[in-house]
């Protein structure tokens, strides 16, 4: 999938999904779901968060 089409599919713009892609941005929640949704899995299983070593 494109990052066009992806972002097509859950009204992002093409330079969001990139931005995503290159860790540069974390998603809101909603856009989280949005994503996870289009390939049919749990946002866990298309994102990570780890909490920095303090």
């Amino acid at each position: 999938m494109t990052q066009q089409a992806l972002a097509d599919e859950i009204g992002a713009t093409r330079q969001t999904i990139h931005v995503i892609e290159t860790a540069k941005y974390a998603p809101s929640l909603e856009l989280a779901f949005r994503i996870a949704r289009v390939f049919n899995l749990k946002v866990e299983e298309v994102f990570s968060y780890h909490l920095p070593l303090d």
